[in-house]
């Protein structure tokens, strides 16, 4: 019989992102940029879980306040982060939806302000929280 079990090691100070669907921990690798740091991070994909039945997590170890959780809620709301300091679990924070977020998604109106003004920031709002709809804070486009 084959052991499923993996050992990855403990993280001095960063984040845990659990409870993420599975397949989707690159995506969340490329929207945080994860890429362009100088950081140690360990993807786990699809691995089991009872809630969920599969799921992806990641280990982030860099400093607490380089990410930006209004992405993570931004891509799936239902992530837990646990927040790691000297090996030890010191917050695990909910995600929700963001009201606003900026320079994640872009316009795809192409008579939208932010077509024309190259230098201008991207920027969505939640109009409806229910059907998770954002749209464009310019043109009011919808996000899908």
């Amino acid at each position: 019989m084959v052991n499923h079990t993996l050992n990855v090691g403990r993280i001095s100070e960063g984040f845990v992102l659990d409870h993420i669907q599975a397949g989707k921990s690159m995506e969340i690798y490329k929207y945080l940029h994860l890429d362009k740091l100088d950081c140690c991070v360990a993807i786990i994909k699809n691995a089991k879980s009872s809630k969920m039945g599969k799921k992806d997590i990641l280990k982030i170890e860099c400093p607490i306040d380089i990410i930006n959780l209004d992405i993570l809620g931004f891509i799936d709301h239902n992530i837990t982060v646990n927040i790691i300091q000297d090996e030890e679990v010191v917050e695990k924070k909910r995600l929700t939806l963001p009201k606003k977020i900026k320079n994640v998604i872009r316009c795809k109106n192409p008579r939208c302000i932010t077509s024309i003004e190259q230098g201008l920031d991207q920027i969505f709002v939640l109009t409806d929280e229910r059907t998770e709809t954002y749209r464009c804070k310019y043109c009011e486009e919808k996000y899908s």
